[in-house]
């Protein structure tokens, strides 16, 4: 059955087949290093064209791919020989700023999701780079410079409208279809196609603070312990951070949000950790915060990545952690959890892993094809010398690493409790392009 004739006349979206002009830039993701040829780019205006492209995937025998902004380092997103269902024409965000809520279209860029919300000082966690889309981000538990204050964004989900895998449009709330309500927020993309976010906003001000110290990575011990040491009792307007990278210092800072003045004694302890290189203080608005990584994080490299969350860091991990400055390849960051994030039961969501005190990343990104395995192999060498102190890991952080990635990223529990969900909302693991939880 050809496309064309398989989509209904009331559809509004287009499609791309390859050959077609736009057809390699509709293929194009985050990661530059995925290459894959779907049969069809079904790029949708709307909901209704979403259920559509579902049930004619299904039809055709397909496998769906689902673009919102792109940014999964698998690719997940293009199916080769598959049908990907392209959100990007449905970018739209409504908000009420008097109830304090956002209507947010599954294809949005959090950077969207800022420009609506910042002119009435509201917000909500949604990211660190302004190109990433809500919905993988929101769907995965959603981490950013606000989860300290207010929790993940799926901890300020107040309801999804979904598309089944048997094209249904289906309603899910804290009331309504509850049990799906609770896989979403955390469950990532294994249930169906989000086509719009419902979020609480906060009242979160404009303004926000950066502030980093560059340390000698070889005398780095005492004043990276002395730095993680004091997130302990750090403000939840403040996440604390600590960065190497191959040939470069260490760094330790925070970023604020709230009102600049107020991070001063934060500031003090941080210039008085140890024997600075050099140190950047810097007022800056959200919005620029939100976007300050824009450029690091562009399209079209080759990337690889590794992540583990940890709880304790005795000094032989932070040892090791200060041994990447020797690598050839890489930067390695430490970023603060806590806060509002370990507030939440770990049974409400499923996002399970609320006592990580750090999440720890790794990576590396390139321009050249043949410089794939020694990079990503560097990367693989230094995560494993934190592994030992490894809890799980984020799910949006995970690559290709199987069902064992999956189980770490969600612990036995919330695990089973997924695959039952699974079993009866996606029976037939229709949406399995993500980092999947298969039917029981």
């Amino acid at each position: 059955m050809p496309m064309a004739g398989a989509l209904p006349a009331t559809f509004e979206g287009d499609v791309l087949v390859p050959g077609e002009i736009e057809y390699d830039a509709a293929r194009a993701v985050w990661n530059g290093a995925v290459d894959r040829r779907p049969k069809y780019v079904v790029r949708c205006a709307g909901t209704d064209d979403v259920r559509a492209a579902v049930r004619v995937a299904r039809e055709l025998g397909l496998p769906i791919g689902v673009r919102g902004g792109g940014h999964s380092a698998a690719g997940w997103a293009v199916p080769d020989g598959g049908l990907m269902i392209d959100l990007s024409r449905m970018r739209g965000v409504v908000v009420d700023p008097h109830e304090r809520t956002a209507q947010v279209q599954g294809g949005a860029l959090l950077g969207s999701l800022d420009a609506a919300t910042q002119p009435f000082g509201l917000g909500t966690t949604a990211g660190i780079v302004s190109h990433t889309g809500i919905g993988g981000l929101a769907l995965g538990g959603g981490v950013g410079w606000l989860g300290r204050q207010v929790g993940l964004t799926c901890d300020n989900a107040l309801g999804y409208e979904v598309v089944t895998a048997d094209g249904d449009l289906v309603r899910a709330t804290a009331d309504e279809n509850p049990d799906l309500f609770w896989g979403l927020r955390g469950g990532g993309g294994n249930f169906g196609v989000v086509t719009r976010f419902d979020l609480r906003l906060h009242d979160v001000g404009t303004q926000a603070l950066v502030a980093e110290v560059d340390l000698d990575p070889a005398h780095g011990l005492e004043p990276l312990r002395a730095w993680l040491a004091a997130a302990d009792d750090a403000p939840r307007r403040a996440t604390l951070i600590a960065e190497v990278r191959a040939g470069g210092p260490l760094t330790l800072g925070f970023v604020w949000v709230g009102p600049p003045d107020d991070a001063a004694p934060l500031v003090a302890q941080l210039d008085g950790v140890g024997a600075v290189l050099e140190r950047r203080v810097a007022p800056i608005s959200y919005l620029d915060l939100q976007r300050q990584s824009d450029v690091g994080a562009a399209y079209g490299y080759r990337r690889y990545a590794k992540s583990h969350y940890v709880r304790e860091l005795p000094d032989a991990a932070l040892e090791a952690f200060l041994a990447h400055t020797e690598a050839d390849v890489g930067a390695a960051s430490l970023v603060q959890y806590g806060g509002a994030i370990a507030d939440v039961d770990p049974g409400a969501t499923a996002f399970a892993h609320r006592d990580t005190r750090f999440e720890y990343d790794v990576g590396a990104k390139w321009a050249d094809p043949a410089e794939d395995e020694p990079h990503a192999a560097t990367c693989r060498r230094l995560a494993a010398t934190i592994e030992p102190w490894s809890k799980g890991v984020y799910v949006n952080a995970l690559g290709v690493e199987g069902a064992a990635g999956v189980h770490r990223a969600y612990g036995d529990a919330t695990y089973a409790r997924l695959q039952a969900l699974k079993t009866i909302w996606d029976p037939d693991n229709t949406f399995r392009l993500n980092q999947n939880v298969p039917p029981g």
